[in-house]
C-alpha cells in the first residue's frame, strides 16, 4: 500500500488526535490487578494488587521472578497436568470497552525444578500468545500482552498446556484504555485482538513504563524497550525538555517523554534503516513516533523523507513540521501490513536534510476467533457438574476456541449460518463418569453422534435426546440406566446406530423404532420387550391399569393372608361356641334330673 499524498497524512493524524471519547461519562477507567497466589491485598511501588480468589483453578506457590522489571510479588498460582490442559482466569463485572491485558510470568521457587514452563494464551476465545524458550531474564518475554474488546462484562484469560512444564503466573492486569486506542479502521473494527510484539524508542536507557502520564489513566501501561542495537549506520541522538504539543489526547494518550527524544540522521549517513525480528507469515499495524525536537529545524520543508516498509514506500514526502504545523508537536502514523519474512524493515529515507524518529511500535493484528454457541456452552458445563466428569479433563474457557486447544471429548463444527461454534460430536467413552444424564444435553441440538459408553451413569435416560434431530449415532452402553427407553427416539430420523446394551432397562421397546435401516444392540436389558426381536410384551395396558396390577402385585398377597387369618379365627370362635354349648347342655340335662329325685322323694 503507497499514500502518495501529504494530505491524508495530515488528515489521519487529526483523525487519531479527534476520535471522541466513548467512556466520555466515565471519569475513571476500571483497572484491576490481580496477584496471583496471594491470599490478601498487596501493595507495591507500582499499584495495588488484589488478592487471588474466586477466579480459577490451580495451585499456590511461592515465586521466583524471572527479570528486573516483574512486580516485586512473592507468590504465583500455577496448573499442573492433574488440574486440565486448559486453566483460566474468568473474571466478571467488567464495564463494556477496550482493554489491555497483561499477563506476569514467573517460576515457582523451587530448586529442584527443570526448565522454565512454555505454554500458549488465549483471551476471550483467541490464541494471541506462545511462550518461548529462553524467555528467562528477557524483560520484554517476562509478560504477554493483549488489547481486546470486552462486549459480554467479562474477561477470560486461559493457560494451555504445550507438555512442556506447568504454566505458572505472577499477576495479572486487566485496564481499561480509550475505545478507540489502535483504531485499524471499519474493515477490522472489534473482530481483532492486538498483540504488542514491540516498543521500541530512545525514552531511557533502560526499559520503562509510561505509567499513568500525569493523571491521565486511560492509555494504559506501556512498556518501552530501549533501542541500543538499532539501526544500522551512523546516527545521533536528540533531547529535549520542552513541552510537546499533542501528546496524552486522545485516543492513544502517548506520554510526552516519549516524543522529547529522538534518533536522527547525520551528514555521513542521513538514512535511518531499521531490521526488527517478527514471527513471519502474519499481520502487523506499525505505529511510528516523530516530533521535531532539533533546535535547527524550525521551518516547513527543512526536513522531508519517505518511510519505506519492506522496500516499499509508505508514506511519502513525510514533513512533521508541515503535519503538525509546528516544532515539538507529536506525529503518529500508522498502517497495516502483512509481512512474509521474518524481520520488518523500516527504512526513513531523506529527501530534504536528515531523517528523524522518535519510537516505533509493531503490533500483531490477530483475527479474533468466533466464540461457541452460549447455549451449548451451558449445557456442556451442566454435563460436566452432573457427570462428574475429572478433574483432568479441564472443560475451561470456551470449548471450541483457540482451535488449537478445543476440549477433549468434543468435536466443533463451525456453523456458518449461526456464525458460532457448534458441538457435533460428544466422546465421553470409558472415562469413569458418575451421576445422571442431565436433559439439558438437548441443548446440544447440533450433535451427531454421542457416545458415553463403559461409564457408570444412573438413572433413566432423558427423554428431550429425542429433540437432538441431527443425531445419527447414540452409544450409551454398558452404564447403568433404569427404566424404559424414550419414545421420542422414535423421532430421530437420522438414527443410524443404537446401542443401549449392557444397561437396566425394562419395559417395551417405542415401536416407531421398528421397521427401519437401524444398527441396534439392546442385549444385556433382560426385562425389555416388543420390537427388535425382543420377546412380545403383555397385553398393553394403560397407565391405571399398571398402576392397579403393581398395586395388587403388591398388596394381594397380604389380603390372603389376611383373609385366611380372619377366617380361621372365626373358625376357631365357632368351634369354641359349638363346644361350649355342648358342655351347658350336657350339665343342665345331669342338673334336672337331679331335681327330679329330690322332688320326689320328698312327695312320699
Amino acid at each position: 500500500m503507497q499514500l502518495d499524498s501529504a494530505l491524508l497524512l495530515l488528515f489521519l493524524h487529526t483523525l487519531l488526535s479527534s476520535i471522541p471519547l466513548v467512556f466520555a461519562s466515565q471519569d475513571e477507567p476500571f483497572t484491576l490487578r490481580i496477584s496471583c497466589g496471594s491470599r490478601e491485598d498487596v501493595h507495591t511501588l507500582e499499584a495495588l494488587w488484589y488478592r487471588d480468589f474466586g477466579y480459577t483453578n490451580g495451585r499456590f506457590a511461592n515465586a521466583t521472578l524471572p527479570s528486573l522489571v516483574s512486580p516485586l510479588l512473592k507468590t504465583l498460582r500455577f496448573f499442573p497436568i492433574s488440574d486440565g490442559p486448559d486453566n483460566c482466569y474468568n473474571i466478571d463485572n467488567i464495564p463494556a470497552g477496550r482493554y489491555q491485558i497483561r499477563v506476569f510470568l514467573a517460576l515457582i521457587d523451587d530448586p529442584n525444578l527443570a526448565s522454565a514452563p512454555l505454554f500458549d494464551l488465549s483471551v476471550e476465545g483467541t490464541l494471541f500468545a506462545s511462550i518461548k524458550p529462553g524467555w528467562i531474564g528477557l524483560d520484554e518475554q517476562s509478560f504477554v500482552e493483549a488489547i481486546v474488546d470486552v462486549t459480554d462484562s467479562s474477561a477470560t484469560i486461559c493457560f494451555h498446556r504445550t507438555g512442556h512444564g506447568d504454566p505458572s503466573i505472577l499477576s495479572i492486569e486487566v485496564l481499561q484504555i480509550d475505545y478507540n486506542a489502535y483504531y485499524l479502521g471499519k474493515s477490522l473494527g472489534t473482530k481483532v485482538v492486538l498483540r504488542p510484539v514491540r516498543r521500541l524508542s530512545y525514552w531511557s536507557e533502560n526499559p520503562v513504563f509510561d505509567g499513568d502520564m500525569n493523571d491521565v489513566h486511560w492509555g494504559g501501561s506501556r512498556f518501552w524497550k530501549t533501542i541500543t542495537f538499532y539501526p544500522t549506520g551512523d546516527y545521533h541522538v536528540l533531547s529535549t525538555k520542552n513541552v510537546i504539543a499533542g501528546t496524552s489526547i486522545s485516543p492513544n494518550f502517548y506520554p510526552q517523554a516519549l516524543y522529547q527524544s529522538a534518533i536522527a540522521g547525520t551528514d555521513k549517513e542521513s538514512q535511518l534503516s531499521f531490521e526488527i525480528a517478527v514471527d513471519h507469515s502474519k499481520k502487523y499495524s506499525l505505529w511510528l513516533h516523530f516530533a521535531e525536537i532539533d533546535p535547527e529545524v524550525t521551518e516547513e520543508y527543512q526536513r522531508v523523507f519517505d518511510v519505506l516498509i519492506d522496500g516499499y514506500v509508505m508514506f511519502k514526502e513525510v514533513d512533521v513540521i508541515r503535519l503538525t504545523g509546528e516544532p515539538y508537536a507529536a506525529l503518529v502514523l500508522n498502517t497495516t501490513i502483512s509481512i512474509i519474512e521474518k524481520t520488518v524493515k523500516i527504512t526513513l529515507k531523506p529527501l530534504t536534510g536528515h531523517a528523524i524518529i522518535s519510537a516505533i511500535e509493531i503490533i500483531e493484528v490477530i483475527t479474533a476467533e468466533m466464540a461457541t454457541s452460549l447455549d451449548e456452552v451451558s449445557a456442556l458445563q451442566t454435563i460436566k457438574a452432573m457427570l462428574g466428569l475429572p478433574l483432568k479433563f479441564g472443560w475451561n474457557g470456551d470449548p471450541c476456541v483457540p482451535q488449537q486447544h478445543q476440549w477433549n471429548g468434543v468435536n466443533c463444527q463451525f456453523d456458518s449460518t449461526e456464525g458460532k461454534w457448534v458441538i457435533d460430536k460428544l466422546m465421553l467413552d470409558n472415562q469413569g463418569l458418575r451421576g445422571f444424564l442431565p436433559n439439558d444435553i438437548s441443548k446440544l441440538r447440533h450433535l451427531q453422534s454421542i457416545n458415553l459408553s463403559e461409564n457408570s451413569i444412573k438413572g433413566t435416560i432423558p427423554e428431550k435426546l429425542g429433540d437432538i434431530s441431527a443425531l445419527q449415532v447414540l452409544d450409551l452402553s454398558y452404564n447403568e440406566f433404569s427404566g424404559t427407553i424414550p419414545e421420542s427416539f422414535g423421532a430421530l430420523k437420522n438414527l443410524q446406530i443404537l446401542n443401549l446394551s449392557g444397561n437396566s432397562l425394562a419395559g417395551k421397546v417405542p415401536a416407531t423404532l421398528g421397521g427401519r435401516h437401524l444398527h441396534f444392540n439392546l442385549t444385556g436389558n433382560d426385562r425389555l420387550c416388543g420390537n427388535l426381536g425382543l420377546p412380545e410384551c403383555g397385553p398393553h395396558q394403560s397407565v391405571g391399569a399398571k398402576i392397579g396390577i403393581a398395586f395388587g402385585s403388591i398388596f394381594g398377597p397380604l389380603l390372603v393372608v389376611i383373609f385366611i387369618n380372619c377366617w380361621w379365627k372365626r373358625r376357631q370362635n365357632i368351634l369354641r361356641a359349638q363346644q361350649l354349648a355342648a358342655a351347658m347342655e350336657s350339665s343342665y340335662v345331669k342338673a334336672m334330673t337331679h331335681f327330679r329325685d329330690v322332688h320326689l322323694g320328698k312327695k312320699r
